[in-house]
């Protein structure tokens, strides 16, 4: 196994950890630990492509996982902001139906012997997901772990504006995905 591969699979293992810290409300600075294994999680995804890239050594299961890896993070992050009570339902839902979407287009496509890596527009949709999320376990790092900005700080309204900017990434990019896909899948078999 290549180094980029480990990286994504290092990731898939992070993001289970990541939620139990971040949901874990009686441990001590536990937004510190989750945000940190976010930020770790999200560089994973960074460098997996540009070594693999660099190197030559793009794979099948690289293409495959690498978005899935991604789509664990940084869903697995919006179910906690659910739990939480600061993120709206249908913010989830259209990232689901999306990710359900075009993973189900990506298994038509590999049954063809077909695979449809991630486009600019997908990686445009996970870096706006990684840093909406960031930034808002980062106010509840300085709010709950650290006291350092007042509890009338508007977290609630800074998150949802990065949460409904983060659907409507989403949203786009399923539909650039769809049209692309839709170009080199044969839907009459």
């Amino acid at each position: 196994m290549n180094t980029p591969n480990i990286l994504t699979i290092s990731r898939m293992i992070i993001t289970p950890i990541f939620l139990a810290f971040f949901l874990l409300q009686n441990i001590p600075f536990h937004y510190i630990v989750a945000l940190a294994l976010f930020i770790a999680g999200s560089l994973t995804d960074l460098f997996d492509g540009k070594i693999a890239r660099r190197r030559g050594i793009v794979t099948n299961f690289g293409k495959f996982a690498d978005p899935l890896a991604d789509k664990m993070l940084t869903t697995s992050a919006i179910i906690g902001f659910m739990a939480l009570g600061i993120c709206n339902p249908w913010v989830l839902f259209i990232i689901l139906f999306r990710e359900f979407a075009i993973s189900s287009m990506r298994l038509i496509a590999a049954s063809d012997g077909i695979v449809i890596p991630a486009n600019m527009w997908g990686k445009v949709k996970t870096t706006i997901q990684m840093v909406s999320t960031i930034a808002i376990m980062l106010g509840l790092v300085l709010i709950e772990d650290l006291s350092l900005l007042p509890d009338t700080f508007p977290l609630q309204i800074i998150a949802d504006i990065l949460l409904w900017l983060m659907a409507a990434a989403t949203l786009i990019s399923g539909v650039v995905y769809i049209y692309k896909a839709t170009k080199v899948i044969d839907f009459k078999k």
